[in-house]
């Protein structure tokens, strides 16, 4: 039986989180939207979820300290990492703690879905 990949949109912006929902719905996903790193390690369904699209400068925990902690768990989806604040600094810590794709905002949709597609894949 086929599910639908559930994507976590995480991004404290709420016209990003809205733009990001419409397209992850235009491309036949599901969408779980969290305003903060904190509200998305309080879901109860976390296991449900196939992918992250993470801002990495947010108030409270950042998308980068989000991955640490996930990375102290036993299973954390692929994380798509989105920034305005792009830094090769901040790139290199997403990435060397198992980032799938680092991009920049405004996020370019086409690149977008092509690093989701990958991500689900893999």
């Amino acid at each position: 039986m086929y599910k639908t990949p559930v994507i976590a949109i995480v991004d404290d912006d709420r016209s990003i989180r809205e733009a990001l929902d419409d397209l992850i719905l235009s491309c036949g996903y599901q969408s779980r939207l969290f305003t903060s790193a904190e509200e998305y390690l309080a879901a109860q369904d976390r296991a449900s979820i196939d992918c992250m699209l993470v801002d990495v400068k947010m108030p409270g925990l950042t998308g980068i300290e989000l991955q640490a902690v996930l990375n102290e768990q036993d299973t954390k989806p692929p994380m798509i990492f989105m920034t305005s604040y792009s830094d090769n600094k901040t790139r290199a810590a997403a990435m060397s703690g198992g980032a799938f794709a680092f991009l920049g905002k405004p996020v370019n949709f086409s690149q977008l879905v092509q690093c989701l597609e990958q991500a689900l894949k893999h």
